[in-house]
């Protein structure tokens, strides 16, 4: 008999996860971690709105751009659910009418990051990240007010730049609007 605790997880591990958890299959293992603490829950939202030109013609900015959040990301044998994730249109002209999850990687993540969550973040996604092509990675740091980005180089990520404190700032790859962040920050 095998031991259990080798067992790959499933998507049935997922979909059985509690409610009040977000599920990921990272490298086999099922990630059980809480839900996002209100000062993690609000950067997110509030970069999410300062991008809400990009999805869309309707949205008064330069479109060009699906950016969703929390997507449940099938990645082969992974499942990561970033904090926000985009497509450029030319790659995904539609939203999955079928399923509750992609299985095309997007071409930008934003981890939010947590100490909970920062190791994980930091290492084993943004590894899955480069390893399925996502061109653009950001990882935002509410706590020490933090916004840094990362471009695919080849097979790892190049830290491009951070920015730090209430800035404005022009980030690949939506570097068509300035984007505020005091109000990622503010509580």
């Amino acid at each position: 008999m095998s031991d259990p605790a080798l067992r790959r997880a499933t998507y049935e591990d997922v979909l059985a996860a509690p409610a009040h958890m977000v599920a990921e299959i990272v490298r086999g293992s099922l990630s059980l971690r809480p839900r996002p603490r209100p000062i993690h829950v609000r950067a997110a939202s509030r970069l999410g709105m300062g991008l809400a030109g990009f999805d869309g013609a309707d949205a008064g900015g330069p479109g060009g751009w699906v950016i969703l959040d929390e997507p449940e990301l099938h990645l082969h044998a992974e499942i990561l659910v970033p904090d926000l994730a985009g497509w450029r249109r030319d790659r995904m002209p539609e939203l999955p009418a079928d399923t509750a999850y992609f299985e095309l990687a997007p071409d930008w993540v934003c981890e939010v990051l947590s100490p909970s969550t920062e190791r994980l973040d930091r290492a084993e996604k943004t590894d899955i990240y480069a390893e399925h092509g996502v061109a653009h990675l950001w990882l935002v740091n509410p706590e020490l007010q933090t916004l840094e980005l990362r471009r695919l180089d080849g097979a790892t990520y190049r830290r491009i730049t951070v920015h730090s404190g209430a800035v404005k700032v022009r980030a690949e790859p939506f570097d068509a609007v300035e984007l505020d962040l005091a109000s990622l920050w503010a509580r």
